[in-house]
């Protein structure tokens, strides 16, 4: 049978290590100018004008992730009204006023995280738990649903390497019966991100927010 979640982004499930697991948040912001619309789950990372951008929207270069998007808080540029959304739409905020993003930037942090495809070698339990503690990739990273505001972001079965460059490593699967199925996408990783920026070779992006694509 089919899996029941197909793709939701990056999605906090617990802490790695022994302390408590807040899942809590840290303010940023985004630029109000900034056209790139950024879903709850996706990847962000910081850019030396001080704000964040999705990482698969913003400019090119060393890109460290400083962690996932959580939701955001600004003024509506026609109402007037304090608007908080779990997703930043790309327009409609007053410039006078800062648009507040909230991210989970904790480098401990564990995200849950559905597969975009099925491979060879990896379509049973025994496969992918084979490929625990290796890196992998973001698929399809920036977009999302304007109804529910989660990312459609997914992992990348057919990138799974070493490679100490790809954005997540695998520490497990989660234990999921409606997401069980290694036959279909959707199989459902339990990741940390791989090059956080809180490490210590983490590094900003040196560019104002473009659309170019990493």
């Amino acid at each position: 049978m089919a899996n029941t979640d197909s793709s939701y982004g990056l999605r906090p499930i617990s802490r790695q290590g022994s302390s408590a697991n807040s899942t809590g948040m840290t303010e940023y912001r985004i630029a109000v100018a900034n056209t790139n619309p950024i879903f709850h789950g996706m990847a962000v990372i910081p850019l030396a004008a001080g704000v964040i951008d999705d990482l698969q929207a913003a400019a090119g270069g060393n890109v460290s992730i400083v962690g996932v998007f959580g939701g955001c808080e600004y003024v509506s540029s026609t109402t007037g009204a304090t608007i908080w959304s779990n997703y930043w739409p790309g327009s409609g905020a007053d410039t006078t006023f800062p648009v507040k993003a909230f991210v989970y930037d904790d480098p401990n942090q564990l995200f849950q995280i559905a597969t975009s495809n099925v491979v060879a070698a990896a379509n049973t339990e025994a496969e992918v738990r084979t490929a625990v503690f290796a890196n992998i990739a973001l698929a399809t990273g920036n977009s999302g649903s304007t109804t529910t505001g989660l990312s459609s972001a997914t992992a990348d079965l057919n990138t799974i390497a070493t490679t100490n460059t790809l954005a997540l490593r695998i520490m497990g699967i989660q234990d999921d019966p409606a997401n069980s199925d290694f036959t279909a996408a959707g199989i459902p990783l339990i990741v940390r991100i791989n090059n956080h920026f809180n490490a210590p070779t983490g590094s900003i992006v040196a560019a104002t927010v473009s659309t170019t694509g990493v």
